[in-house]
C-alpha cells in the first residue's frame, strides 16, 4: 500500500478537523436556532394566555360561551384553548365540551412546567384528547388558579416556521469549498518543495548530481525560498569544497617543491664531502656554509608553515593577548636588521609616534613588522628608504567605537606590476621565483603579515606608490 506523503497527511488532517469542526458547528448552530424560533413561537402563545386572562379571566369567572367567542374572535388560525385547575382537571377547552370526559391534564409536560415555573412548553405533543399533535404552551394565573393553556396545530406551517434556516448551509458548504481550494493550493505547494528537497537529499546521499532542472524552480513562497536557499548553499559548499582541494593540492605541491631545492643542495654538498674527503679544507668550510644556509632556509620555512597552520586551525591559541608597544616593537626590529640595511644602503625613516599602544599577540605584531621589513628590504632595491607612520583614526572616536590605528608601511623602489598586486597575499606567490629564492624568501611572509592583521580584527590593502615602490595599508586596534 503506497504511503500518503507529508502534504497529503497534512491535506487530510486539516480537512478532517474543519469538516468536523464544520459539521459540529452547523449542528449547533441549527439547534440554537430552532431553539430560538420555539422560544419565539411559545412567547407569542405566551402572550395570548395573558391577553386572555386580562380581557376575559380577571374576574375569576369562567363563562363558556364568552371564552368561545374570544377565542373564535382573537386566536390564530386553528388555535386551541385549554383552561386547566391545579389539580388536573379540565374547566374549559375551545375544542370539546364534554369535560367530564377528559383525562386528568396534570401530568401534561407543558402543565407540570407551568404550575412549577409559572410558564411551560410542549413541541410536537400528541393529545390524547383530540388525537393531533400540537404545540402547547401554558401560563399559571395564581390569582385565578387557573393554568391558561394555548396550543397551535404542529401542521406543515409550523414546521417551516420553528425549522432553521437552510442559507447558513449553503454558506457553510461554500467556505468548505473555498478553504478545500486554498488549502489544496497551500498543501500542493508545500508538497513540491517537500518532494524537490526529499529528491535532493536523495542525490546529495548518492553523490549524485544536483544540477538538474527539477531542483531549480520552487514556487514562490516561504518554504520555496529556504529550500532553494538551501540548495544553493549545498552548491556553494560543493565549489567551496573543490576549490579547497584545489587549493591543497596546490599548497602540498609548492611546499613540497620549496623543500626539495633546500634538501638537494644539502644532499649534494653532503655527498660531495662524503665522496671527497680530501678536499681542501677550505672548499670543505664553503660547502659547510652553503649547508648551513640551506638549513636556515629550511628552518625558516618550516616556522612560517607552522605559523600559518596555527593561525588557520586554533587563532584563539596563538599565544596571551597583551598591550604591545609598537614603537619599542619596531626599534627592536630596526637593531636586528641594521647590518642589512647598511649593506644595501638603505633607511628605515620611523615616523610613528612615540607610544603606539595596541592590543594583541606579541608574536603575531612582531611578525607583521617584522615580514614587512624583510620584504622591503630584498625587493625595494638599494639607495631605497623604508618609511613607516601611524594615526590613529578620529572616526572611530566619532563614532564611539574602540579606536583603530591606521599604519602606512611604504617604500621608494621598484614596485610590482600591477597584475601581480592582488596575489602579493597568496602563499608563496613570488612575482620574480628566482630573485625570491636567491634572497633566501619562502614566500609566506606576505601571507602571514595578511593573517596576523586579520586575526587582530584589521584590515589590509597594497598599492603602488605613484613615485615607485609598495604601499601597505593596514589597521589595528588600540
Amino acid at each position: 500500500m503506497r504511503r500518503l506523503s507529508v502534504g497529503q497527511r497534512l491535506y487530510v488532517s486539516v480537512m478532517a478537523v474543519f469538516l468536523l469542526f464544520a459539521a459540529g458547528f452547523i449542528v449547533f448552530q441549527q439547534i440554537r436556532e430552532r431553539q430560538y424560533k420555539v422560544e419565539l413561537f411559545n412567547t407569542r402563545l405566551q402572550d395570548f394566555n395573558r391577553m386572555l386572562y386580562v380581557d376575559e379571566l380577571e374576574n375569576g369567572q369562567i363563562q363558556d360561551s364568552t371564552l368561545q367567542a374570544y377565542v373564535n374572535r382573537r386566536s390564530f388560525k386553528g388555535m386551541r384553548v385549554t383552561l386547566i385547575k391545579p389539580d388536573g382537571r379540565v374547566v374549559f377547552d375551545s375544542k370539546r365540551k364534554d369535560y367530564a370526559k377528559f383525562t386528568n391534564h396534570k401530568s401534561r409536560p407543558e402543565v407540570r412546567q407551568a404550575l412549577s415555573t409559572g410558564l411551560g412548553y410542549s413541541v410536537d405533543r400528541n393529545s390524547t384528547t383530540t388525537s393531533g399533535s400540537y404545540f402547547y404552551s401554558a401560563t399559571y394565573i395564581p390569582k385565578i388558579h387557573l393554568v391558561v393553556r394555548s396550543a397551535i396545530p404542529y401542521d406543515n406551517d409550523v414546521v417551516r416556521q420553528l425549522t432553521a434556516d437552510s442559507h447558513f448551509l449553503w454558506f457553510a458548504l461554500f467556505a468548505v469549498i473555498l478553504l478545500t481550494w486554498v488549502l489544496y493550493r497551500f498543501i500542493h505547494r508545500l508538497g513540491q518543495n517537500i518532494s524537490n528537497l526529499r529528491r535532493f537529499a536523495k542525490r546529495v546521499d548518492h553523490n549524485e548530481t544536483v544540477d538538474t532542472e527539477d531542483l531549480i524552480e520552487f514556487p514562490n513562497d516561504e518554504l520555496g525560498e529556504i529550500a532553494e536557499r538551501i540548495i544553493k548553499l549545498y552548491k556553494r559548499l560543493q565549489t567551496t569544497q573543490k576549490e579547497q582541494d584545489v587549493l591543497k593540492r596546490q599548497l602540498t605541491q609548492n611546499v613540497a617543491h620549496e623543500l626539495k631545492t633546500p634538501v638537494a643542495s644539502i644532499q649534494g654538498y653532503l655527498e660531495t664531502l662524503i665522496n671527497y674527503p680530501q678536499a681542501p679544507e677550505a672548499t670543505k668550510k664553503q660547502f659547510i656554509d652553503r649547508c648551513y644556509a640551506q638549513s636556515q632556509r629550511l628552518t625558516s620555512l618550516l616556522r612560517d608553515i607552522s605559523t600559518l597552520n596555527r593561525i588557520d586551525d586554533a587563532p584563539d591559541l596563538m599565544g596571551t593577548s597583551e598591550v604591545v608597544d609598537i614603537m619599542e616593537l619596531v626599534k627592536g626590529i630596526e637593531k636586528d636588521v641594521h647590518l642589512q640595511l647598511e649593506e644595501r644602503h638603505m633607511k628605515f625613516d620611523n615616523q610613528m609616534p612615540d607610544r603606539v599602544l595596541v592590543h594583541g599577540n606579541r608574536s603575531l605584531l612582531y611578525s607583521i613588522f617584522r615580514n614587512l621589513t624583510d620584504n622591503a628590504i630584498n625587493y625595494a632595491g638599494e639607495n631605497t628608504t623604508i618609511t613607516l607612520r601611524a594615526k590613529l583614526d578620529d572616526d572611530d572616536n566619532i563614532a564611539g567605537l574602540p579606536q583603530r590605528w591606521r599604519f602606512t608601511f611604504s617604500d621608494n623602489g621598484v614596485g610590482v606590476a600591477p597584475e601581480h598586486l592582488p596575489r602579493l597575499f597568496e602563499r608563496f606567490y613570488r612575482v620574480d621565483k628566482g630573485r625570491s629564492r636567491k634572497m633566501g624568501g619562502t614566500g609566506l611572509g606576505l601571507a602571514i603579515v595578511k593573517n596576523a592583521v586579520l586575526l587582530h580584527g584589521g584590515t589590509i590593502t597594497v598599492t603602488n606608490n605613484l613615485t615607485g615602490g609598495l604601499c601597505f595599508r593596514f589597521t589595528l586596534s588600540e
